[in-house]
């Protein structure tokens, strides 16, 4: 493993999580219009070289109740879906993760189809498993890990039965 840079001060910047929104809201508006043909790979960071397939995350608000859709960067674990609850490496878990910890029941889009799954946090041995595979994935999660104070939960998206969209 090569050193880690130190987390960048203008991540810190009270103007990025707003910036970060509004992205997200335009990724999730064009990836649903165009199928994922638009937006289904991550092309930033360590993406830029080795682009990362995208989905779109479903989770309810645990306060509000309010569905929200969120991008991510995702591995195939068959049958599962992984994804990782870094928030580029901050010192708390993304909403959505708080979210899901609530509400785990939900679906995911990759492409055009939306799947119904279950949401699960890793446990400490199937996290040690996937991590690597994570990083091959995506090497700036390996950054994200080593700037956070706490350890980045890794969430199994577990296929349901039912297909109710």
């Amino acid at each position: 493993m090569t050193a880690v840079p130190p987390r960048p001060k203008h991540l810190d910047s009270p103007m990025l999580p707003k910036i970060f929104k509004l992205m997200g809201i335009t990724q999730v508006w064009i990836y649903r219009r165009t199928g994922g043909r638009i937006g289904a790979k991550w092309r930033v960071g360590a993406g830029f070289r080795k682009p990362v397939p995208t989905l779109l995350l479903d989770h309810i608000g645990r306060a509000s109740g309010t569905t929200y859709t969120t991008p991510l960067l995702y591995l195939t674990d068959s049958p599962d879906t992984i994804v990782v609850a870094s928030q580029g490496g901050l010192s708390t878990h993304p909403q959505w993760y708080r979210n899901l910890r609530a509400h785990p029941d939900t679906h995911i889009q990759i492409g055009p189809t939306r799947h119904p799954v279950r949401a699960v946090t890793a446990d400490p041995a199937q996290r040690a498993r996937l991590w690597p595979l994570l990083v091959d994935l995506y090497a700036d999660f390996d950054h994200y890990q080593a700037w956070a104070d706490r350890e980045i939960p890794v969430v199994i998206l577990r296929p349901r039965t039912d297909r109710a969209h």
